[in-house]
């Protein structure tokens, strides 16, 4: 099979309970019949406190279910809407082709699959210990675990292909310094050590209301002129690694741009993979409000579209300013007739004037 037919996806739900046993709930829903490679965990903490306990029961459960072949295992504080309780998971049905390695650095699980096809990184859930630090901090140090990892497993750090960023309330501001803008500032001079002469990641920067910094990964090194990586541009928005100064906020008296592509795929003998970055109402470089939550909703469908061309989307994570847009979110979705997992959360999104943005998965 090629890999895009043996990488699934999966979201699931569950209504109001202990923390404990919604945990179990969704653990217990897990697909039987494929290796998992990353598990994501989406709830509401009361405080940071509750966060970091509630991180480390997961952490627990995992544990005790996978013993030494634990899967990336990532908590974000974002408000989920579907339940009380989101979890994600990417799973993968591997041949006699594919080996699955399940590795540990710091504490934080991760995974190598390696196949004819290449080599291919599933890492995440880093994060900084001390809460207190502000987010350039944090950014700094989740940075380097990140570095950790890609240089003890030899992948170089343009070969990462999809980033999410979660980033404790994401449009506020520390002093003069935004929280987005510092993470972007890390950012960019992290990937310094990079020539990036194949595009940037797919990527999501996108608000959580607790948590500090937090980053997951996939990265990809090809091994067959068959299977490549190649960035996707959206020819109604400019590229986010190009916008002016006029659209960013300042931190640390820099405006360094955010460093992604709108999408980016994976190629495997005609066959993609598309990672869809967190998409929104923006045309240009400049946001489209006064046009009402419905109209930004199909902006950024069209959005979408345009990155996916004939490729079915597989995943939507929907990201929701205000839980009040929930049900019109569902609604108008749903007459996309799309069949597909779809999740919904409420988060800050990267500017104050969007109200929704989306993120996916399609395959073509």
């Amino acid at each position: 099979m090629n890999y895009c037919e043996k990488i699934h996806y999966a979201i699931y739900t569950t209504g109001v309970d202990s923390f404990e046993l919604m945990a179990d709930a969704l653990l217990a829903q897990l697909p039987q019949d494929g290796h998992i490679l990353r598990l994501v965990f989406f709830g509401t903490p009361v405080d940071n406190a509750q966060y970091v306990a509630r991180r480390a029961i997961l952490h627990d459960k995992v544990r005790e279910l996978f013993a030494d072949c634990r899967p990336v295992l990532s908590y974000v504080s974002q408000p989920a809407l579907d339940g009380k309780l989101t979890l994600e998971v990417h799973s993968y049905q591997a041949d006699d082709t594919d080996r699955i390695d399940y590795r540990m650095n710091n504490g934080f699980p991760y995974v190598v699959l390696e196949n004819p096809d290449g080599r291919f990184l599933f890492a995440g859930g880093f994060h900084c210990d001390i809460m207190t630090f502000s987010i350039q901090q944090q950014s700094v140090e989740v940075f380097r675990l990140v570095s950790e990892v890609l240089h003890r497993e030899g992948f170089p750090i343009e070969n990462i292909i999809r980033q999410w960023n979660y980033i404790e309330r994401i449009t506020e501001f520390e002093g003069f310094d935004q929280h987005y803008q510092m993470f972007n500032n890390v950012r960019s001079n992290f990937y310094k050590q990079a020539a990036w002469s194949n595009g940037y990641p797919a990527a999501t920067g996108i608000g959580t209301n607790l948590g500090g910094v937090l980053v997951d990964i996939d990265a990809a090194v090809f091994t067959r002129p068959g299977c490549f990586a190649t960035p996707i541009d959206n020819k109604l928005q400019i590229a986010a690694h190009a916008y002016s100064a006029e659209v960013l906020e300042a931190a640390h008296e820099q405006k360094a741009t955010p460093k992604f592509e709108r999408a980016k795929s994976m190629t495997f003998d005609g066959r993609k993979l598309i990672y869809i970055s967190g998409t929104a109402a923006i045309r240009g470089e400049e946001s489209l409000t006064d046009v009402g939550f419905e109209r930004q909703l199909h902006i950024t469908m069209e959005n979408i579209a345009q990155l996916i061309d004939r490729a079915q989307l597989k995943m939507l994570r929907v990201y929701l300013k205000e839980k009040k847009y929930y049900k019109e979110a569902r609604e108008l979705l749903n007459n996309y007739r799309l069949n597909i997992p779809i999740a919904y959360m409420c988060a800050d999104v990267c500017r104050n004037e969007l109200l929704i943005e989306i993120e996916g998965i399609a395959i073509g």
